[in-house]
């Protein structure tokens, strides 16, 4: 899922069959990268750094070490940043579609994804 970072609105959304981890997923959806565009994203993207040059991820710590206090000032400044992400996927979560087991059809999955993301869109478009 990709979020417009001021708006927090829902530009795209990409499912597949079965368990998949998101950087596969991005991977295989071939969404075109500009570079000229921040790319904020957690730990689970690492490999993302190597394709995409204006990647901001956090920083892991070293086994059996701690993390340098700039390292970890740089962590917290981004994890800032995502958090507006998490308040979109918390959105979704309160339409039932992530919190828990999918239960229904596997096709339709999609398709009640990008349903929920316009209405979110809408509503975020048109505040009462």
């Amino acid at each position: 899922m990709l979020v417009e970072f001021d708006t927090g609105q829902v530009i795209c959304t990409d499912v597949d069959k079965g368990r998949v981890h998101d950087f596969k997923l991005l991977k295989h959806s071939r969404l075109p990268c500009v570079p000229s565009q921040l790319c904020l994203a957690d730990k689970g993207y690492q490999g993302k750094g190597f394709r995409h040059r204006s990647a901001c991820l956090p920083t892991k710590k070293p086994r059996n070490q701690s993390l340098p206090e700039e390292e970890k000032q740089h962590n917290r400044a981004l994890a800032r940043l995502r958090v507006r992400v998490e308040h979109v996927i918390r959105r979704f979560k309160i339409f039932r579609l992530f919190s828990g087991r999918y239960r229904n059809r596997r096709q339709r999955f999609g398709l009640r994804l990008n349903l929920i993301a316009g209405l979110l869109n809408y509503e975020l478009a048109h505040p009462a």
